[in-house]
C-alpha cells in the first residue's frame, strides 16, 4: 500500500480546467478558469502529485496549453506534476523535463512510434509513463477520436521492457460519468504485466477508494480522480486520510 498515490486531475481546453464526458471535446465544463489556482488549492489539500493533460495537444499532436502547464510548474512548490497530451517526439519530452515536469505521460505515439518510448525511457529512467486509453478493451488514440488495432494488454506488453515507470489505464466508457473505477478491467491489466498500472475514468466517491485499498488491488499503483473532486462527490481529506491510515497499516 506504501507506493498508492491519489492523483488529482487537471485537463486543460484553452488555457481553463475543464471536465468532458467519454472524451468529447464539446462536453467541456469548466470548473476553473485559473488552472494555476486549482494546481495550488490541490497541493494545500495534501496531494501528493498532479495530473495534468493538454486536451487540445491530444488533438493537434502538438502542445497547445503551454503557458498554462508553466504556469502550473510555476505556482506548485513542491508537489511533482505528470504531462500528457500531445507529447509527440524527443524534442518535446526533453523540453518539458527540463522545465521541471516530473514524469511525461506518452498516449498516441506509444501506438504510432513505440521506438519513441524506448528511447525516451533510455534516456529518462522513471520519467517515461504510457497512458493506454481503452474504449471497449481496444486502445484509442489522437485525443480518442481514432481507434487502434490494439489491445489494452498488447500495448502494456510491448514495453514490458522498455523500463516505463508506469502505465495510466483509463476506461473511456467511464471517464468524466462518475460510473465509479473500472477495477476489474484494470486488474486484468495490472496482473498481466510487470509495470505499475494507475487506475483512470470514472472515480466517484469514497466507495472507489475503499476498493483501491482492497488486497486484491495491491499491484495497483494509484487512481486519478477529477470530476468527483471538482463538484464536491469526493472529499480530499477523507480520501487521503484513509490513504494515510491504510499505509500505516
Amino acid at each position: 500500500m506504501a507506493s498508492v498515490i491519489l492523483f488529482p486531475a487537471i485537463d486543460l481546453k484553452g488555457g481553463q480546467c475543464v471536465r468532458l464526458v467519454h472524451g468529447d471535446m464539446a462536453l467541456a465544463t469548466v470548473f476553473n478558469d485559473d488552472p494555476a489556482a486549482q494546481a495550488i488549492i490541490f497541493e494545500r489539500q495534501g496531494f501528493e502529485y498532479l495530473h495534468v493533460v493538454d486536451l487540445d495537444g491530444a488533438f493537434a499532436g502538438k502542445p497547445m496549453n503551454a503557458l498554462a502547464v508553466e504556469k502550473v510548474l510555476a505556482a506548485l512548490t513542491k508537489m511533482p506534476l505528470q504531462l500528457g497530451g500531445g507529447i509527440r517526439d524527443m524534442r518535446t519530452i526533453d523540453a518539458w523535463l527540463g522545465k521541471g515536469v516530473n514524469r511525461i505521460i506518452i498516449g498516441t505515439a506509444a501506438v504510432r512510434d513505440p521506438g519513441l518510448v524506448r528511447e525516451a525511457a533510455r534516456r529518462h529512467p522513471g520519467k517515461i509513463a504510457i497512458g493506454v486509453d481503452a474504449r471497449d478493451g481496444i486502445v484509442a488514440v489522437e485525443g480518442w477520436a481514432r481507434s487502434s488495432q490494439l489491445t489494452a494488454i498488447e500495448l502494456g506488453k510491448r514495453f514490458e521492457d522498455a523500463g516505463v515507470a508506469a502505465i495510466i489505464y483509463t476506461d473511456i466508457a467511464r471517464d468524466g460519468v462518475l460510473k465509479g473505477l473500472n477495477i476489474e478491467a484494470t486488474l486484468a491489466l495490472a496482473n498481466g504485466l510487470a509495470i505499475p498500472v494507475i487506475a483512470s475514468g470514472g472515480l466517484a466517491s469514497i466507495a472507489d477508494i475503499e476498493r483501491l485499498l482492497e488486497p486484491d488491488c495491491a499491484r495497483l499503483a494509484g487512481a486519478i480522480t477529477g470530476r468527483a473532486l471538482y463538484d464536491g462527490r469526493l472529499d480530499p481529506e477523507q480520501a487521503l486520510k484513509l490513504i494515510k491510515s491504510k499505509r500505516a497499516a
